[in-house]
């Protein structure tokens, strides 16, 4: 078993309980790992074989866009829903780190996800 992570992934997106906290963008940082079985990838040494985690960045860059949520929880959910369902991982895990509370480093949440099927 193999382990792709993107680490603090800079996103601007619209979440916060109050309308207001919604009404622009903010800074979050996500953290993605995403589990995937090696054998193939290591016969090949092709991208076709692995997850492309540049193509990933991209999406998670763009994944805000017209959306909003209330709750950081949601959001990490929907990422986690997002990656398996586009990227197929066998497993992911979504850390999503939040700066709201002035006298805490962040606030984070994570949520991980599996696959339902478990064909490669």
């Amino acid at each position: 078993m193999s382990r792709i992570s993107i680490v603090d992934l800079e996103v601007f997106y619209r979440v916060g309980v109050p309308d207001a906290e919604r009404a622009r963008s903010q800074r979050l940082l996500l953290t993605v790992e995403m589990d995937l079985g090696t054998a193939k990838m290591a016969r090949s040494d092709s991208l076709g074989d692995t997850i492309d985690y540049f193509a990933v960045s991209q999406r998670l860059l763009k994944f805000g866009e017209g959306k909003n949520w209330k709750l950081i929880e949601k959001l990490a959910v929907d990422i986690c829903s997002m990656i398996l369902s586009e990227f197929r991982p066998k497993s992911v895990s979504v850390e999503v780190k939040k700066f709201v509370i002035p006298q805490a480093r962040y606030v984070s949440v994570q949520a991980t996800g599996e696959r339902r099927d478990k064909r490669t």
